[in-house]
């Protein structure tokens, strides 16, 4: 018996510890303090991460969907940048060496390989904007007047074949595969033009207020937002605007109208955040009102909720200066993520999906690489949003401690009570001996 009490309370010690580990997580800032701070653990994930691609992650990823070698890549370069712009330059050595070593990866033939040489522009505005982006970060991690010339002519060059490939479309949205396009990959690719315009001398303003125009004519009607899906030809919306593409849009359209994005983001807000059973703030692949079928870029939505949409969405609040919803999403995510914490390296999902790990990185560092932050905007979160995961882990901490608190009750109980004389031996209720 006192075996069992004693492993009994040990239970009830883990269960308290672990508790107590999920109250700190919830409570403790978990994102960046403004564009130089340093965002929490994202080093030490991206020397996990580094580690992980080294060994194959980002072969396992291309399993799971048709850019997961890309994006695994992509990501890491990029959180890379991100990293570096928050130090001097002087400091930015490590940043520039492997943002340069995730670039390479991409313009390799294994990065091309799951895309088409025959599309305008070659391999298609998915890969072509993604890399452009990290072409202009590598720059941008340079002192101005020491850049490297080859560097800044393979930008140039790339940025204008671009801008020629969206002068000579009808859409404002450019095919990723062939037959297929969705606004998300012309966003980042348009944003990369502007990167170019506030690194070298500017040419694309023409070409971007094209596009500007072409969106806004093209809207979800349902939503009001850049749909999901399009017509190739027209660029007419074929699919009301998904999460999984809206939080990825919001990352990139503050750098080419604030202010259009400003509004975008406040509709997306409105339409797609939600508080699934009251416990935390999360993402909606569809707007409310309206469910869809899972897929593998949304993965599966309990209760309507995509994880991956949830985990980019907290990039797009960063940008926008949205810290409350950035902060509760990340809370959220230290709580739920399962991160594992070691010296050097941090891992979330127990490190089984290093992809997951790549966005969530990228989420947490991120900043505007071209227009300045905007003014914070009229927060949508509760300041009491953690009271109900707070009393959940309360809860759970105290359960296993329960058998052992009525116990000690009951024993204090019987020593309080007046206790029957030995020698008094009369029947109850009766007054006979």
């Amino acid at each position: 018996m006192r075996i069992m009490r004693l492993a009994g309370r040990g239970v009830a010690v883990l269960v308290g510890l672990v508790a107590l580990l999920g109250v700190v997580r919830l409570v403790v800032p978990a994102t960046a303090s403004g564009p130089t701070g340093r965002p929490a653990g994202v080093d030490r994930q991206l020397t996990f991460l580094r580690a992980a691609l080294d060994g194959g992650a980002g072969e396992d990823a291309q399993a799971l969907f048709p850019e997961g070698w890309f994006f695994a890549h992509a990501l890491y370069g990029l959180a890379r940048v991100e990293s570096g712009m928050r130090v001097p330059v002087t400091e930015r050595g490590e940043s520039l060496r492997e943002a340069r070593w995730a670039l390479a990866r991409l313009e390799s033939p294994a990065g091309r390989a799951p895309f088409s040489p025959d599309l305008t522009p070659a391999y298609g505005v998915f890969h072509q904007g993604w890399s452009n982006w990290l072409r202009g970060g590598v720059l941008a991690l340079q002192d101005a007047g020491r850049r490297d010339p080859a560097e800044v002519r393979r930008f140039a060059d790339a940025s204008a074949a671009l801008a020629a490939a969206f002068d000579a479309s009808a859409s404002p949205y450019l095919p990723a595969y062939p037959g297929q396009a969705w606004p998300v990959d012309s966003t980042v690719a348009i944003a990369s033009l502007r990167l170019h315009d506030t690194l070298l001398p500017p040419r694309f303003a023409p070409t971007v207020r094209r596009w500007l125009d072409g969106v806004r004519q093209r809207l979800d009607p349902r939503t009001g937002l850049l749909p999901h899906r399009v017509e190739l030809s027209s660029g007419a919306p074929a699919e009301v605007a998904r999460a999984t593409s809206q939080s990825v849009i919001h990352r990139f359209l503050g750098e080419i109208d604030p202010a259009f994005a400003r509004a975008q983001y406040l509709r997306f807000r409105e339409l797609y955040v939600v508080t699934p059973l009251g416990l935390g703030p999360a993402v909606r692949e569809y707007p409310r009102g309206l469910d869809g079928p899972a897929d593998v870029d949304s993965g599966p939505l309990p209760l309507g909720v995509s994880f991956s949409a949830t985990v980019v969405t907290l990039g797009a609040a960063q940008v926008q200066r949205d810290t409350a919803l950035a902060g509760a999403l990340a809370n959220y995510g230290e709580l739920v993520g399962l991160p594992l914490d070691t010296p050097h390296t941090k891992r979330y999902a127990l490190g089984l999906l290093p992809v997951g790990d790549a966005f969530l990185a990228w989420s947490k560092s991120a900043r505007p690489w071209v227009s300045p932050p905007p003014a914070p905007p009229p927060p949508n979160v509760s300041w009491w949003w953690r009271f109900p995961l707070l009393s959940l882990l309360v809860l759970v901490g105290a359960l296993p401690w329960l058998p052992w608190a009525l116990t000690r009750l009951r024993r204090r109980s019987s020593a309080e009570s007046p206790a029957t004389p030995a020698g008094d031996r009369r029947v109850p209720g009766t007054g006979l001996p």
